[in-house]
């Protein structure tokens, strides 16, 4: 399985193994135009060239209310997503792109894509429903979509491997804190609540983006600084989050001024990002009900201790606390427990491995097709 993951600056591909889920091959390329990155992706790589691909798997930011599971791609599919590029004006048009190219490259290939907001569709609607006009809700689709899904939905079967219990019999708080971050509520293997809504800029805070915002703030700022919504929406998303906070998007400079100098500012932005996690862990309690773990993931999730420790601390009534040790302990790349032995909640650092979920869903897509 070919897995592409196309961007607006760069090309991830990763060649695994449809029986096994090894890789055979694996890079990034960085460039101007996603195109030529596919094309140098799919011709230069000697493993590519001399594999049998089966399939190419697509990941597809956003799907829409039309796009609940994977699909193989046809014109129709991608007419059918260029329709919805106005939901993500950023991500889709070098989706499409990747995706257009890699056809005429492969032609005689399945291609499969597979959709970030696809595990969301099973939010109930008073969860996914904004309270806005319903000409909004209905005519141009304004509700909750929610975002890295793909992710979830590895996590989320690890997470209940590794309890010894099967996904459908546990109900887990996943944390996917990345440079882009999000929190999920998952139910028997059911997205029932997640922090990202309509577009990523919602939830929780983030390198870049601000997250949870009072929606009157662009008025306001067109009022009193004369900035067009369109700034505003740059600013929040390019320049807000850790990035306005502390001068970094990266939580790993924002420590290293916290030690170095006791950056206050440093301090300020850890403290709002931890805030921000342990609000959102609270509400996915509540709407649990049961919570059978608490699980961290991608970059930050995976690496950063002192964001566990902290996002967590004052949970403990709750039945959540990290034990110092083996927190510390787990910055590597293997699914761990760092909360104390014999905890009411485990707490499990979990790497995820979207690659690997794509290429599982691709080859079940193109098998039942």
């Amino acid at each position: 399985m070919l897995v592409l993951n196309t961007g607006s600056s760069s090309i991830k591909y990763q060649l695994i193994d449809a029986d096994g889920g090894g890789r055979k091959a694996g890079g990034l390329v960085e460039h101007a135009n996603g195109a030529d990155a596919v094309v140098q992706a799919l011709t230069a790589e000697p493993a590519l060239r001399e594999a049998s691909v089966v399939a190419v798997g697509h990941r597809v930011v956003h799907g829409g209310r039309q796009f609940t599971a994977p699909v193989v791609i046809d014109d129709a599919v991608l007419d059918a997503l260029r329709r919805l590029v106005p939901l993500a004006p950023l991500h889709l048009p070098p989706n499409i792109d990747g995706i257009e190219v890699a056809r005429r490259t492969l032609p005689d290939l399945p291609h499969v894509a597979v959709f970030d907001t696809a595990f969301h569709q099973t939010l109930p609607p008073h969860a996914y429903t904004y309270a806005v006009p319903r000409v909004w809700r209905e005519q141009f689709g304004v509700r909750r979509y929610g975002f890295h899904g793909i992710s979830y939905q590895y996590v989320s079967k690890r997470a209940a491997a590794l309890l010894g219990r099967a996904v459908g019999d546990v109900n887990l708080i996943v944390l996917h804190l990345g440079n882009g971050a999000s929190a999920c509520a998952i139910e028997g293997g059911r997205s029932v609540e997640t922090s990202m809504g309509l577009t990523p800029l919602e939830g929780l805070v983030m390198g870049t983006r601000s997250g949870d915002l009072d929606a009157a703030v662009p008025e306001y700022l067109a009022r009193v600084a004369g900035l067009t919504p369109a700034a505003v929406a740059d600013a929040l998303n390019r320049e807000s989050g850790l990035f306005a906070l502390a001068g970094s998007n990266d939580v790993r400079d924002v420590w290293a001024a916290i030690e170095r100098d006791n950056d206050p500012q440093a301090l300020l932005a850890i403290d709002v990002y931890c805030h921000r996690l342990r609000k959102y862990v609270g509400a996915y309690y509540a709407v649990l009900g049961r919570v059978d773990a608490v699980v961290f993931t991608a970059g930050v999730g995976e690496h950063d201790p002192g964001v566990r420790a902290r996002a967590l601390s004052g949970l403990e009534r709750l039945g959540i606390a990290v034990d110092p040790d083996r927190n510390e302990s787990a910055i590597g790349k293997e699914e761990q427990f760092v909360s104390p032995v014999g905890g009411a909640v485990p707490v499990v650092v979990v790497p995820t491995d979207e690659e690997a979920e794509i290429a599982a869903q691709s080859l079940a897509c193109i098998q039942r097709a």
